[in-house]
């Protein structure tokens, strides 16, 4: 039986370190998928097996097929083994199509719709040197976020090296033009360029990201995983945890996964009132 609080007393928030879940994309398999040792469906066994994961971000890139059948196939194996789909990654939603942006838009967020995923994750184009790169990456924005409230599913775009939404302050001025509610962030705070804390974008971050070094080894990792989750704070959403695209290593993305684990248990421990 429900029992409300007493009278002027407020409701106990739950604790960000304990809020905070794990997830993986399949990038980290990427070349297993491609070679066809691997497909969506078995990727999906893996990560709750083997991997243990709280949640899964399917990757445009490797779905084989888009039609209705076998997107409800997917959604259904993730609800047997327990894993919650955190989101659909597909750059290309954010690519400007000239005319064909609007369909490619909403074709993938039909897609994401019948995953059930609430999120689609995209990294904006390269930067480059075009004076209508922005003002493109604008437009295609706004048809993302349109098609986006359609089918109720959020645009998280994702910072990267290299791309237009490098900075926390690139991201906030995507917002800005976009004007819409169905696009936030998706936050890799290891990934800014330049290096800057994320506070300014947290309160409209819905999923953080992060994908190993390409240089680095298993023991690498663990200093930068705990600093990550560290600058995430009381973030309550998926962390997506990756091993650079095209490593193919599930040994280390097993290993940063305990890690991973390990911070956020020590954070609980640390956090929690004696």
């Amino acid at each position: 039986m429900f029992v409300p609080a007493r009278k002027g007393t407020a409701p106990t928030k739950p604790n960000g370190a304990a809020a905070m879940k794990l997830a993986s994309s399949s990038v980290s398999f990427g070349p297993a998928i491609a070679a066809g040792e691997l497909t969506q469906l078995e990727w999906l066994d893996l990560c709750a097996t083997e991997l243990a994961l709280d949640g899964i971000v399917f990757e445009a890139r490797h779905f084989p097929r888009t039609d209705v059948e076998y997107v409800a196939q997917l959604k259904k194996l993730a609800t047997d083994l327990g894993l919650t789909v955190a989101g659909l990654a597909c750059d290309a939603i954010l690519a400007p199509q000239g005319d064909q942006t609007d369909a490619l838009a909403s074709a993938w967020l039909e897609v994401a719709w019948g995953l059930g995923a609430p999120l689609v994750v995209a990294r904006s184009p390269a930067g480059v040197d075009d004076p209508h790169a922005w003002s493109a990456l604008v437009d295609a924005g706004r048809a993302a976020a349109s098609a986006a409230k359609r089918r109720n599913v959020t645009i998280a775009v994702r910072n990267a090296p290299g791309t237009l939404c490098a900075a926390p302050a690139d991201l906030k001025q995507l917002a800005k033009e976009v004007d819409g509610s169905w696009l936030r962030y998706a936050v890799d705070v290891a990934a800014f360029e330049p290096p800057e804390p994320p506070v300014a974008i947290m309160p409209k971050a819905v999923i953080a990201t992060h994908t190993l070094s390409i240089d680095g080894t298993g023991d690498d990792d663990a200093p930068h995983l705990r600093t990550v989750i560290d600058a995430l704070g009381p973030f309550r959403a998926f962390v997506a945890i990756d091993v650079p695209e095209g490593t193919n290593s599930q040994v280390r993305l097993r290993s940063a996964l305990e890690v991973a684990r390990d911070a956020l248990a020590s954070r609980v421990r640390t956090t929690s009132p004696s």
